[in-house]
């Protein structure tokens, strides 16, 4: 009796480890005696129990995180930098049988890719065309784990840390720039200015009603600003206007 109980155990166990279930994003490459046969997957699977042996891999996008990395740029500026590498395994069986392990060695690669393109670049590239940067380093990580059934679809730099001093030199050419700006605003609106009262003045000086009229607008205008009574001196050649109206 318990010899069959035994066996019975025995049995269940075989049969349990020779069946597999994978889900939709999961593939199984299977070995049998060593020799690779092919991926399987998804759904049920059946193994050769002792015979076969299958490595699960997925194949949903997987998001890295590259650590800090210390760049010298360019222009020699030492900065820090990390990265965020979105990939996934498109060829199961390169992926198990061409590399140990994909996402370390795709790790790595990240890191090492990031110093290299960053060393090429200046910092004001670096702050102004990260775009680019991110599409360089995106192709080249995509061809060089190709051969690992990897596919790269998107890099991104993340942060950009900048020494202290750095960023108070940078703070420092914003200050001007925006200084500088306002200058030339100012200087902008005053040659304007100038501009429209030197066009008005033509036109009044063409012009002795316009120049009367001027006249009498500024004395109204004074008028209704204040309630104080007003001394204003008339100009002789105000009063040449009314020499015919009798």
């Amino acid at each position: 009796m318990y010899f069959s109980i035994f066996l019975g155990v025995i049995v269940l166990f075989i049969l349990m480890s020779s069946i597999k279930v994978l889900a939709e994003y999961e593939r199984g490459v299977v070995f049998r005696l060593g020799r690779n046969i092919g991926a399987k997957g998804p759904g049920l699977i059946i193994l050769i129990p002792f015979i076969d042996q299958m490595a699960k891999v997925g194949m949903r996008t997987i998001t890295m995180d590259v650590p800090s990395q210390d760049v010298i740029t360019k222009d020699n500026v030492t900065i820090k930098v990390n990265a965020v590498v979105y990939f996934r395994v498109i060829d199961s069986e390169k992926a198990i049988i061409d590399v140990e392990d994909y996402y370390f060695a795709t790790s790595q690669l990240a890191q090492t890719t990031l110093r290299a393109i960053l060393g090429q670049a200046d910092m004001d590239t670096l702050l102004a065309d990260r775009d680019t940067i991110n599409q360089k380093l995106q192709v080249i990580l995509d061809r060089q784990t190709e051969p690992w059934g990897i596919k790269v679809s998107v890099v991104e730099v993340k942060n950009i840390d900048l020494p202290p001093e750095m960023q108070r030199a940078m703070a420092r050419e914003a200050e001007a720039e925006r200084e500088r700006r306002a200058k030339v605003i100012s200087a902008e609106g005053e040659l304007q200015r100038s501009e429209k009262l030197a066009q008005a003045s033509n036109i009044l000086a063409g012009s002795p009603s316009a120049l009367q009229l001027a006249y009498l607008s500024s004395l109204q205008e004074i008028a209704d600003g204040a309630n104080n009574t007003i001394v204003f001196p008339m100009p002789l050649d105000f009063l040449t206007a009314f020499k015919g109206a009798h």
